[in-house]
């Protein structure tokens, strides 16, 4: 750790590391409560899988065609807005059962992925840091996208808030208060698009879902109220990708991996502490 704190303040990557790992948490911070309590966390691994075709492309655009201001985030976000799209309208329009949907979302923008990479010169070798993270790879200009994104859906989220409170937890009384329940859906699935760009560019896509869900789980067990849980979860979420980047620096640990690991152990502590806690009043009691 010490090793870590040292390096911080002499090498500009891993400075760019941290930051991107905090920006990251306020998105996933606000929007992971609401996945969790409205139950779309399905969906959310369906917009992040099909973030693949959306990097793949833009690398392909990039090194075959030189489109040299395109960047992987790029077609990242535009892969995930359009992925929410469909499943948000495309079920309601003709009537497809979302988890059709969800399922065909998912395999697309894979099979699109492996077929850019195919044919990108170069791109296996960045495969891996696609699919499970390479934080330390963030550049100054993700640093800008990664907080102006953070800055929409902090507005969002803000203005929506009651809204998406309501839909998430009763839909048919919120359609009773005149609040349209599908746009809300909508403008849900949106903001979870936006933050699992943010997340795969520190934890990859195929982690992303975990550190989605799991600090907003950990809020939800320790938190009474939605706004509660989305400070707590921000805390969380932020507490996770600090550690999980000291804790991989001094021995070159993926530090998307060991930051899902610290996720799950904080996931099973909080699960076993509120066990015994629970024991432990119940015994007072009798």
């Amino acid at each position: 750790m010490n090793a870590f704190l040292g390096a911080v303040g002499e090498h500009a990557f891993l400075q760019r590391s941290l930051a991107a790992g905090l920006l990251a948490s306020i998105a996933a911070g606000i929007v992971g409560p609401y996945v969790v309590v409205r139950r779309v966390s399905v969906m959310a691994g369906a917009i992040a899988h099909a973030v693949l075709g959306g990097l793949g492309a833009a690398r392909y655009l990039h090194e075959v065609h030189g489109w040299t201001a395109l960047r992987p985030v790029h077609g990242a976000l535009a892969a995930a807005l359009l992925a929410a799209l469909v499943v948000g309208l495309v079920g309601r329009r003709f009537g497809e059962r979302e988890d059709t949907l969800i399922a065909a979302v998912w395999a697309l923008g894979m099979a699109l992925g492996v077929l850019f990479v195919s044919r990108t010169p170069g791109y296996a070798r960045d495969l891996m840091s696609d699919l499970f993270g390479n934080v330390l790879l963030v550049q100054p200009q993700d640093l800008w996208l990664m907080a102006g994104l953070d800055l929409l859906v902090v507005a969002v989220a803000l203005c929506w808030h009651k809204q998406i409170v309501a839909a998430c937890f009763d839909p048919e009384f919120a359609r009773l208060q005149g609040i349209d329940t599908e746009a809300v859906h909508l403008l849900l699935l949106l903001l979870t698009a936006v933050t699992v760009v943010l997340l795969t560019l520190v934890v990859g896509i195929v982690l992303v879902l975990a550190l989605l869900t799991i600090p907003a789980a950990i809020a939800g067990r320790t938190t009474a109220t939605l706004g509660r849980a989305i400070v707590v979860a921000t805390l969380v979420s932020a507490g996770l990708t600090s550690t999980g980047l000291a804790v991989s620096y001094g021995p070159d640990l993926p530090t998307g991996a060991t930051t899902i690991l610290l996720a799950v152990a904080a996931y099973v502590l909080v699960l076993v502490g509120e066990t015994l806690l629970r024991r432990i009043r119940r015994a007072a009691a009798d």
